[in-house]
């Protein structure tokens, strides 16, 4: 039976994407280096640390991960200051409010910053209708480790058996599998190049996972 719901954030509440690739690619300048589309696209869904230190291994900077990580948040703060374009992705907030309203537990499982986390929860006040925020900069490993599922289901206080997960990443699918986890893949229009073939199910609208139609999934 159904009792919890794990949400990754960006890419599935916020479209905050097109903010992180434009604070990212700012860093990426400003250390001298040239990250193609292609690479790119492996490093979505993981931390920021995470994304720094494989660029370091790869790129062989000597700058230090911590040096990196500042740099684009530096860059992202300004970013998330002025640009007004970005906003909830449409449906989540309806599909949040359902859930809540049916007794249902939700987490929020991200690779973001609790920094970045705890902005955005404020900006659209999504704070009352979750009962844990993890993040994954916190943890010692990246998606597509399982680490931060694993414990965002100890977070919702019931067993894997009864959670189940919301990604958009491949790398995030592959963390929640790996938990031995039933993953809904969100396919919208905001992703690129992320590989759905381990979801469970794939959606392309919220409302195609509204409480009445997936109180019994997992039955």
């Amino acid at each position: 039976m159904l009792k919890a719901v794990i949400f990754d954030m960006d890419g599935v509440i916020i479209d905050s994407e097109p903010l992180h690739q434009k604070a990212y690619y700012a860093m990426f300048k400003e250390v001298g280096i040239v990250v193609s589309d292609e690479l790119y696209d492996t490093l979505r869904g993981k931390s920021t640390i995470n994304v720094c230190r494989e660029l370091i291994e790869i790129f062989q900077l000597k700058h230090s991960a911590t040096e990196m990580v500042a740099i684009k948040r530096q860059h992202f703060d300004v970013i998330f200051k002025t640009d007004k374009t970005f906003d909830l992705i449409k449906g989540v907030r309806n599909i949040i409010e359902d859930y809540h309203q049916n007794g249902l537990t939700l987490v929020l499982a991200s690779s973001a910053s609790m920094q970045t986390i705890n902005r955005i929860f404020d900006r659209f006040d999504l704070n009352k209708y979750f009962k844990a925020k993890l993040s994954g900069a916190d943890l010692k490993a990246s998606k597509p480790h399982p680490e931060i599922f694993v414990k965002a289901t100890q977070a919702t206080g019931f067993e894997r058996s009864e959670c189940l997960v919301i990604e958009d990443a491949t790398n995030g699918i592959e963390a929640a599998k790996s938990a031995e986890l039933f993953c809904i893949g969100f396919e919208s229009i905001h992703s690129k190049n992320q590989d759905y073939r381990k979801a469970d199910l794939v959606i392309k609208s919220f409302e195609e996972i509204s409480f009445s139609r997936i109180k019994d999934i997992l039955s």
